[in-house]
């Protein structure tokens, strides 16, 4: 799998004036989460590991706080996850992750970004077998061997154990993520993660060329620009 991360970042925090909309889809996600899972940190891991994930993007705490209290509030939206998937410019796939209030609007949203730049939205399955959905952790640490003994205690299902440069990252199934974590911080103590979060890696890579690279581009801005997009994976590389 080699440092597929690196290619595989979520393009809407890619671009600065993109800041409000990164806002907005955390904001929602926490929304959901705390109001799913509970409003304190410490007994909700996955809001915990949200509000970790969404300060090491400069998600100002207010933002965080705000969507707390509107979770503790009741009533509101009651938004769902959605997932697309299909084939960008130039063959290329992509996996579109939503929160909606509203399937019918989403996906006919999403359906445009597709149709608009000459492509195909599919079934559901049709590219995701393609990727694979990972667990995605990567610290400073300076011995693999011992990060892979504590996962293996733990039981967890490890794709993955690298260690270059002083950071080790690792790959579970997506899974596993909390189980993976929590093995990791039980073993190693405090643990500063640079990287912590699932995402869908591609099994290979493609570059597009040509009219496609405008086209790919207007994909992705299509999407981000989609309240309701939370994620967009895809397989190009560099893009």
């Amino acid at each position: 799998m080699g440092r597929a991360y690196q290619n595989r970042k979520d393009s809407m925090a890619k671009t600065s004036d993109m800041k409000a909309k990164v806002y907005s889809r955390y904001g929602r996600e926490i929304y959901v989460c705390a109001k799913s899972g509970g409003f304190d940190p410490t007994g909700n891991l996955a809001l915990r590991s949200l509000i970790d994930k969404a300060k090491k993007d400069q998600v100002p705490t207010h933002v965080i706080d705000k969507a707390i209290d509107k979770a503790k509030g009741g009533g509101g939206e009651d938004y769902s996850p959605a997932r697309y998937e299909g084939y960008g410019p130039g063959g290329s796939m992509a996996i579109i992750d939503c929160l909606t209030d509203n399937p019918n609007r989403t996906f006919g949203d999403v359906r445009q970004a597709f149709t608009k730049t000459k492509c195909k939205i599919g079934t559901e399955g049709s590219v995701s077998h393609m990727f694979d959905h990972s667990a995605i952790f990567v610290f400073t640490h300076d011995d693999e061997d011992i990060v892979l003994e504590a996962l293996m205690e733990a039981d967890v299902d490890v794709t993955d154990v690298e260690s270059e440069e002083g950071k080790v990252t690792v790959f579970a199934l997506h899974t596993d993520y909390f189980k993976a974590k929590q093995a990791l911080l039980s073993s190693l103590g405090e643990v500063d993660f640079d990287v912590d979060e699932i995402q869908f890696i591609p099994h290979a890579f493609t570059s597009v060329s040509g009219d496609d690279v405008a086209l790919f581009e207007k994909f992705l801005a299509m999407l981000n620009e989609l309240d309701d997009v939370q994620h967009v994976y895809h397989n190009v590389e560099n893009a």
